[in-house]
């Protein structure tokens, strides 16, 4: 395992383009405003339009920075699912939370018809939708949780996450088949994932439960390496097997269960953002993949963000297609390049 090597360089680089990114993203979109402009704005000085102003500050600066945060959290919750079950096609999702979610939010949209004004009426709140898929995936949570106090291999732990996948799946299909064609766009519209339309509030929340994620994560670091090379030989580390699998599991479900609460389910990034980062550098060492993994998750998140948002056109493209479109190819490109998997 590579530890003396000095990564300085790659991380100065790297927090170089996230900030180049990050202010791109505020500049761009269906109206452009000059960088200056920009800057003026975030440091309190005087713009030129104040309908600039208000589209940085109450519109831009929520979404870039909630971009960071779901692209930085899902890859650390996709380097977290991979490292435990040693598995390359592991994400934050394999547990069945995103399920969970997308279940939460079917039964508040598509039940509205079914149930009558009850529900109607909740989902007239803007919190609705965030409550809904929070609630879902804390019950697949506690339904994981259940089991991998009684399952000791982690490999059927897997298995139990993918099965509760395709059960809230069914369920939703059903509810879907019943509702109408009205209230099923609008679930649709909800699963393309949306880092826009976010209040201070829903931002400062989203914040908290990721870096609350990221500082377990690190704290977790020793027990990672050690992961990589079996169990046993984590065990004989002194790693605590079991209790190291409940801390992973439930930092993954504090970062991927709070992004898609308040962005949706979000594809990709999870997944191919950690094979992304190994890719680029050459070490299996967790203290250095992790803010690797996190700076290269944030910056690929802004960037499909910006495509997403056609610069100088009214329109939106849901970032759900702009990340599998524009994430899968360079994945592809990168395996067939570097000719094997880094794991």
């Amino acid at each position: 395992m590579e530890t003396g090597r000095s990564y300085k360089g790659m991380f100065v680089m790297l927090l170089l383009l996230l900030g180049v990114a990050f202010v791109l993203n505020l500049s761009l979109g269906s109206v452009a405003i000059p960088l200056g402009e920009i800057f003026s704005s975030l440091t309190g000085g005087e713009v030129t339009k104040s309908s600039w102003s208000y589209i940085i500050i109450d519109y831009r600066l929520p979404k870039a920075i909630t971009a960071v945060l779901v692209g930085g959290g899902l890859a650390v919750s996709g380097l977290l699912m991979q490292t435990l079950f040693r598995n390359p096609l592991a994400g934050p999702f394999v547990l069945g939370l995103s399920s969970g979610a997308s279940l939460g939010v079917a039964i508040l949209i598509l039940g509205a018809g079914s149930f009558g004004g009850f529900l109607g009426g909740i989902l007239a709140n803007e919190w609705s939708l965030v409550l809904a898929s929070a609630i879902g995936s804390f019950l697949v949570l506690l339904a994981v949780l259940a089991m991998t106090l009684k399952i000791k291999d982690t490999m059927a732990i897997l298995i139990i996450g993918l099965m509760f996948g395709s059960v809230t799946a069914a369920v939703v299909g059903v509810l879907s088949y019943f509702s109408s064609a009205e209230k099923l766009q609008q679930y649709v519209f909800w699963s393309f994932g949306s880092l826009g339309n976010q209040s201070w509030t829903g931002v400062l929340i989203l914040s908290f439960c990721t870096l609350l994620g990221i500082v377990i994560s690190f704290t977790a670091s020793k027990s990672l390496n050690a992961l990589l090379l079996g169990e046993n030989y984590a065990k004989s580390m002194g790693v605590r097997i079991k209790r190291t699998t409940l801390v992973i599991i439930i930092t993954t479900s504090i970062l991927a269960g709070g992004i898609t609460a308040f962005a949706g389910p979000i594809a990709f990034i999870g997944l191919a953002v950690p094979h992304i980062a190994r890719q680029w550098i050459t070490t299996s060492n967790h203290r250095i993949l992790i803010p690797a993994v996190l700076l290269f998750g944030s910056i690929i998140m802004l960037l499909c963000d910006i495509i997403a948002q056609l610069p100088y056109s009214e329109y939106t493209l849901p970032i759900n297609a702009i990340t599998s479109l524009i994430g899968a190819p360079v994945v592809i490109w990168l395996l067939v390049r570097k000719r094997k998997l880094m794991f």
